[in-house]
């Protein structure tokens, strides 16, 4: 149908912590008890352990939580939908994606105040295009490996976005101390348009004040970056991966990203521990990305298998 789902959620808004959004699944399945004082804020529509599911023409807005949540689900396809908020309200992913498998989307238009699409743990073969995101804070992998937990993401397909006035572009995202791997991404075709920050990579995430250093790390390897184009506000390429267990594989083609008005305060593209090729020349060029693979060239243990 066309109907319009409103999530009324500006109460929420004002006493959101600035962490990670409440994501206990065993409070979100089993009836809350006595123990637990308030009602987290939802999502405005989730579907649990769902096989062959569907959502097309809705408009869903001012969620409390992120807009729409796959969990555990099977075959999932979102059309020719919309999700709106306020680009300033906390936690509300527009599509948030969590241990669920042959994922297609395509047709919408996410204007959130986080992440677009949101791709968490256990998520494999998920293919996005055709989408417009902004504002909000861009298409994002992670955070992966909170609390030294494993995460496992493959066959990510991210292509022919157009990306306004957000804070990241395409962006992968993991905590110190995780364990499994991201393997076999793409991100292809994305426009992006006064974005503070268009290719992120962020190893040593951290969403409080402090956060321990730790040695383990999710592995990532095979992340393709190519026909990224148009203007960003901060930095065009911030590749941050791990000490003990350094990108491989990073892939940059046709980047051409170049700075808004001369006002803001820009920074060169970042790289560290990152091992990759660039197969074109690239604007800016991004001479940080080391060619090859790391000297040590570390073999992943079994527990960063997936």
């Amino acid at each position: 149908g066309k109907g319009i789902i409103d999530g009324r959620g500006s109460g929420w808004w004002l006493e959101a912590p600035y962490e990670d959004p409440y994501d206990d699944e065993r409070k979100l399945i089993i009836p809350l008890n006595n123990t637990v004082q308030e009602r987290p804020p939802m999502p405005a529509l989730r579907f649990y352990g769902s096989f062959n599911v569907t959502v097309t023409g809705i408009t869903i807005q001012n969620s409390p939580q992120c807009h729409l949540k796959f969990d555990n689900c099977i075959g999932v396809v979102v059309h020719d939908m919309s999700v709106s908020s306020p680009g300033d309200s906390p936690n509300t992913d527009g599509i948030h994606l969590q241990n669920s498998k042959d994922v297609l989307i395509h047709g919408t238009t996410l204007a959130c105040g986080d992440d677009c699409v949101s791709i968490q743990t256990g998520c494999s073969n998920v293919y996005i295009h055709n989408v417009n995101c902004g504002p909000g804070h861009g298409i994002s992998i992670g955070s992966l490996g909170k609390d030294n937990t494993k995460a496992c993401v493959s066959n990510i397909t991210v292509r022919d976005i157009m990306m306004h006035n957000t804070m990241n572009g395409v962006r992968i995202k993991t905590w110190q101390g995780g364990s499994g791997n991201v393997q076999a991404v793409l991100f292809s075709n994305i426009q992006v348009s006064e974005v503070q920050l268009p290719i992120v990579i962020d190893q040593f995430y951290c969403d409080k004040r402090t956060c321990k250093n730790q040695t383990a790390a999710v592995a990532l390897s095979g992340i393709t970056y190519e026909k990224i184009r148009g203007t960003y506000t901060v930095k065009p390429v911030h590749l941050a991966c791990s000490d003990s267990l350094p990108c491989i594989g990073v892939t940059l083609s046709a980047i051409q990203l170049k700075p808004m008005q001369e006002r803001y305060h820009l920074y060169n593209p970042f790289c560290w521990q990152s091992y990759g090729e660039l197969t074109t020349p690239t604007v800016p060029p991004i001479a940080c990305l080391q060619i090859g693979k790391p000297p040590n060239n570390k073999v992943q243990s079994n527990y960063d298998v997936c």
